[in-house]
């Protein structure tokens, strides 16, 4: 490491030591607000809840939700490849953790992840003894990287692009968001989703992912004007946040408009016009009770899209807005492979136009789903294994050599 960036980080190393008491009371100040489990927080400190099994471990950390999913499919391959290596999961927040612990394969131990303090990332670090760190994340722990790497067990390319290594030592296998479709529908979600496509029967229905705040303005107006020429439309809208819905969900009510709300387990009558998603975890499932995705973060500026390779595994008519951000490669790959994968609207009106034409043309939304399908099925073909491949061979076969030397 440089002089100047061994001096930024001995400056913020020192600080967050020094921050350690305020972190405390920011945690408790959110646990009380339900930010943080009500019984687990103390493993952001650093104090774990089950015990460290013998043997090599790997260690895959997210932040939230979104990249949480992603880790799951390298897990599943991993524990089939490396049955004898046990498998540590973190993630921040607590949404992530209520979704992703039913997800996880046997035998993995999942935590909240520690907070970045040195004293915490150094007793994390002693008590796990993982060797090898996984981010599964854009975002950069200063402390928890340099700490891994001095201890000779973090992810190779994660370490060089702190240090601002030359490309040829930085490797890409492919894109993990594209791995999101390979999920487990459980019992009880089984359960809900036939509850759900009943009350659906016979119902045109099309659904708004992933609304952010001043987005549902569009989405509302779009569906008014559908149910002009389809009055038993149906939509399901998802917010981003529990909260955004709620807060939707009741000043539609005092609009006169028949809104059922998910989290308090309204049923959908034949009067019930939009469908209010407030809890989280679920989009995913929810795409299968419709052939017509829209999918939000996408139709106000400053929004940068969000992952459209879900709606797409699941045999949707996708489309979006005109502000998808690092998203829009995602979106030129899938166009590359099927040209009409995703349809992308440049306005409320364009939406409003394309939403008429996917409802009235059947074969025209059927190639629409046929096309997405088949794009996801091209776009992420081999992802996982060419990721775990180059994780397998580059930094697996390292700490496989470090293990045998001690």
């Amino acid at each position: 490491m440089e002089a100047r960036g061994k001096l930024v980080y001995g400056l913020y190393r020192a600080a967050t030591r020094m921050a350690s008491p305020l972190m405390y009371a920011l945690v408790q100040w959110r646990r009380l607000r339900g930010l943080e489990h009500p019984s687990r927080w103390p493993e952001r400190f650093g104090h774990p809840s089950s015990p460290r099994p013998p043997g090599p471990l790997l260690w895959f950390h997210a932040v939230s939700l979104g990249e949480g999913l992603m880790a799951i499919p390298v897990i599943k391959h991993c524990v089939r490849q490396h049955p004898d290596f046990h498998v540590l999961m973190t993630t921040t927040t607590i949404s992530a953790f209520e979704v992703i612990k039913d997800q996880l394969p046997d035998g993995v131990i999942y935590q909240l992840s520690p907070l970045d303090s040195p004293t915490i990332v150094d007793k994390i670090l002693g008590y796990w003894k993982p060797i090898a760190v996984f981010l599964m994340e854009s975002e950069l722990w200063p402390n928890l990287v340099i700490s891994a790497a001095n201890e000779g067990s973090t992810l190779q390319a994660v370490r060089f692009q702190l240090l601002n290594a030359s490309p040829n030592v930085i490797h890409f296998a492919g894109d993990l968001k594209y791995a999101v479709g390979d999920f487990n529908v459980l019992g009880k979600d089984a359960m809900k989703i036939n509850d759900l496509q009943l009350q659906l029967t016979n119902r045109p229905v099309w659904i708004a992912a992933s609304i952010h705040e001043g987005e549902e303005k569009v989405m509302l107006w779009v569906h008014k004007e559908l149910i002009m020429s389809y009055p038993d439309l149906v939509m399901i809208l998802v917010t981003r946040h529990p909260q955004h819905g709620q807060r939707l969900a009741l000043a539609l009510n005092k609009q006169g408009l028949n809104v059922s709300l998910r989290s308090r387990r309204d049923k959908i009558s034949s009067s019930t016009s939009v469908y209010v998603v407030d809890t989280l975890g679920e989009l995913r499932t929810l795409y299968r009770f419709t052939k017509i995705a829209v999918i939000g973060g996408s139709f106000l500026p400053g929004l940068a899209g969000h992952n459209v390779s879900e709606a797409a595994a699941a045999g949707c008519a996708v489309l979006t807005g005109p502000h998808v951000g690092h998203f829009s490669h995602m979106l030129a790959k899938m166009s590359l492979a099927a040209s009409s994968s995703v349809l992308q609207v440049g306005n409320k009106f364009e939406l409003l136009e394309a939403l008429k034409k996917l409802l009235s043309d059947a074969n025209f939304l059927d190639a629409c789903c046929m096309a997405s399908k088949h794009a996801f099925s091209i776009v992420s073909n081999g992802v996982v294994e060419r990721v775990w491949e180059l994780v397998d061979t580059i930094v697996l076969e390292k700490a496989k050599g470090r293990l045998e030397e001690h």
